[in-house]
């Protein structure tokens, strides 16, 4: 998303509607909950009972207590930010795979489709010629043409959207956040005239070469637990913005993403994938099964990711498979938001894996793996010894904020030169990862 840098002023009417507390395990975690005391009309409204969210990432216990601050006038700046995120996204959407205007090559316009981005035609440097087949890989460099699949720019609208006005609507109980986050949700997810089918099987198609192929799931998962995340500060109440219908129905839709995503081919390939892309596919996984309440399958996930860590992260903490790309600086950090969100999960109770204390037998870890872009995230691109075609240090922004909260002394040592992302910070109150230096547009 690309939004102004000029912070919008607060709208100081907030306007809230009751809500009836579920009580399913995808709704909430526990019984916990804080109240909100809201202002309508300059006087004092009744309080809005917040119940700790079953997130995966985020921590539900930290989301409680952030929200008590907020209401006692904590985190302005912060909040501020979100709060012109959300109010951008509440003039956007929402969006369906079904907008499309091109066919999907074995597909329908219900199926998420989508060009692979560093692929162009086979005269993409020779106007007279008019031979496209094959395509040939130009890796770092986008090719324009994937903007006629649209299901990815609007996916991560989809994505981006969703998780800023859920997290509006968490922190100031304003219930026009909460409505336009259900739309938008219902839209993608739930109506059938409009509804994206449950797999990701035309993601990253090759034009003359195939119909999709299984590293187009890292199209979902770079993000797609935000998602997961803001559902479930969604579910802990039930209203006519956001119902247990509308619960059930998106659950039920992620049972069916997860079985794709755990027993397709392309699910299969893309967990084995020893780069970025078995990381986020893990994650993706591991996030879900938590999620919908199978807290041993997550672990046995982010167990197994041990041994990915050994083969992809070099004991001095670089990252061979990703400081070959021409966009290495990119693609470090890019792998670091799937390992951390990896580490958030860990740390939720029932799966307790620490992915953070791991270390390989050659001393590979993920806290080498931060330390190695530190330099660069507080100097900039002289401090960064590999290829980088389009460095951007805010892009480790939040990857320092994370090691920072972890005790890593380096990472503490460099909060007052890192660079901040074109919003703002966020971190105090949506402390999850997040890939901040985006590809896709």
């Amino acid at each position: 998303m690309r939004l102004s840098l000029l912070l919008l002023a607060l709208v100081g009417s907030v306007l809230a509607k009751p809500l009836s507390v579920p009580v399913s395990r995808a709704a909430s975690s526990d019984a916990h909950t804080n109240g909100m005391r809201l202002v309508r009309n300059g006087e004092s409204n009744s309080c809005v009972k917040r119940t700790r969210p079953n997130t995966v990432v985020l921590d539900g216990s930290y989301m409680l207590s952030a929200a008590k601050d907020v209401a006692q006038g904590g985190y302005g700046t912060e909040l501020t930010n979100i709060l012109t995120l959300a109010d951008y996204w509440m003039t956007q959407g929402p969006w369906t795979v079904t907008s499309k205007k091109v066919d999907v090559p074995g597909g329908t316009k219900k199926d998420y489709a989508s060009q692979a981005p560093y692929w162009w035609p086979a005269n993409w440097n020779d106007p007279s010629s008019s031979q496209t087949c094959p395509y040939v890989q130009r890796d770092g460099l986008r090719n324009p043409d994937v903007d006629l699949y649209t299901d990815r720019r609007d996916g991560g609208s989809m994505m981006n959207s969703t998780y800023m006005l859920s997290l509006a609507w968490w922190y100031t109980g304003d219930y026009k956040y909460r409505e336009h986050a259900g739309k938008v949700l219902r839209t993608w997810f739930i109506d059938e005239a409009t509804r994206m089918t449950p797999n990701l099987q035309h993601a990253q198609i090759i034009p003359c070469a195939n119909t999709g192929r299984f590293i187009g799931i890292i199209d979902f998962s770079q993000q797609y637990t935000d998602v997961i995340d803001a559902v479930a500060l969604l579910n802990t109440g039930y209203d006519e913005a956001w119902c247990e219908a509308d619960a059930a129905s998106f659950e039920d839709w992620n049972r069916q993403f997860l079985t794709w995503l755990t027993d397709s081919p392309f699910g299969k390939a893309e967990l084995g994938y020893q780069n970025n892309h078995g990381a986020f596919a893990a994650m993706q996984i591991a996030a879900l099964a938590s999620w919908l309440g199978d807290d041993a399958t997550a672990s046995r996930y982010l167990q197994d990711q041990k041994a990915h860590l050994d083969a992809t992260i070099s004991a001095n903490g670089s990252q061979p498979l990703e400081i070959q790309r021409t966009t290495s600086f990119h693609y470090s950090t890019f792998a670091l938001v799937a390992y951390l969100r990896m580490v958030a999960i860990g740390q939720k109770e029932g799966v307790d894996v620490d992915l953070w204390g791991y270390e390989g037998p050659e001393g590979q870890s993920i806290p080498a793996a931060v330390r190695y872009i530190l330099p660069a995230a507080a100097s900039g691109a002289q401090a960064w010894p590999h290829p980088e075609i389009n460095f951007k240090r805010f892009g480790a922004y939040d990857i320092v904020q994370f090691a920072a909260d972890m005790g890593m002394k380096e990472a503490k040592d460099i909060l007052d030169q890192i660079e901040e992302p074109f919003h703002g910070g966020t971190w105090a109150l949506s402390p999850a990862v997040q890939q901040l230096d985006s590809t896709l547009f």
